[in-house]
């Protein structure tokens, strides 16, 4: 049975001593791909044997957690860095690190009818009291936002009415219920919630691109449902069901 579960980075210890099965996957994924994930994983357990258990968070928090032990078998994160140093300091299988989507930003806010007036010139009112974004040390959507904000040279100008969540879920909780008027998320979050909500869609050269990378990790070299989760993903049934969620394929 599919499984998805939140992990604070103070838990490591509550998972550790999970047992590693041939025919179960641990996978830690990022806040921002858990819609599209959550698609995959059913898919897998409904055309094999295996169990897929989905552990969300930051991209930067999961790989910390990684890195010091904690018992997952597949990263999905939402940068290529990460995986990219998890392949090179031997704690992902060399090989299977490949990207399989890109991210695309939105500016959201509950108020749909003053965004979709204002578009992106709602981030100029100064009515705005608080704009979320992800923490941009542990997210990469969170980078993505400041490089937008630069871009726009707004950085500066709004730092005092930034508020940071420690993950895009927690950017879009905040602004899905209205505790920030505007908020920086990731376009597949906005479709999967189907919220009555309001989004303007952020140009892709004002960022760098959002690789959603993944990478099999050491201790699941032999697991059966580890690498199905992995080849999922790059076939053509896992790049339609990711498409569905508003994400790009590399080639598009």
């Amino acid at each position: 049975m599919l499984r998805v579960t939140t992990l604070l980075l103070c838990t490591i210890g509550a998972i550790s001593t999970r047992p590693a099965l041939g025919d179960e996957a641990l996978v830690a994924v990022a806040a921002s791909f858990v819609p599209p994930m959550e698609a995959v994983a059913a898919a897998i357990e409904a055309q094999t044997n295996h169990t897929v258990t989905l552990v969300s968070g930051s991209t930067g928090g999961l790989y910390a957690q990684i890195v010091n032990g904690a018992p997952f078998d597949v990263f999905v994160a939402a940068d290529a860095e990460r995986p990219r140093l998890l392949e090179e300091n031997g704690h992902g299988v060399a090989g299977t690190r490949a990207t399989v989507a890109l991210g695309r930003l939105v500016l959201l806010s509950s108020d749909a009818a003053f965004l979709n007036a204002r578009g992106l010139d709602a981030l100029h009112d100064d009515s705005i009291r608080r704009i979320a974004i992800a923490n941009p040390r542990l997210a990469p959507y969170g980078v993505a936002a400041r490089q937008a904000l630069e871009a726009l040279g707004l950085w500066q100008a709004l730092q005092p009415r930034l508020v940071r969540g420690e993950s895009v879920a927690q950017t879009y909780a905040m602004t899905a219920t209205a505790n920030a008027e505007l908020g920086f998320v990731a376009l597949a979050q906005v479709l999967a919630h189907g919220a009555d909500v309001a989004y303007e869609q952020i140009p892709d050269e004002l960022y760098s691109p959002i690789r959603q990378d993944v990478i099999v990790l050491g201790r699941a070299r032999d697991n059966a449902a580890a690498l199905a989760v992995h080849d999922y993903l790059r076939s053509a049934r896992g790049r339609a069901i990711i498409e569905r969620f508003g994400y790009g394929i590399i080639g598009d």
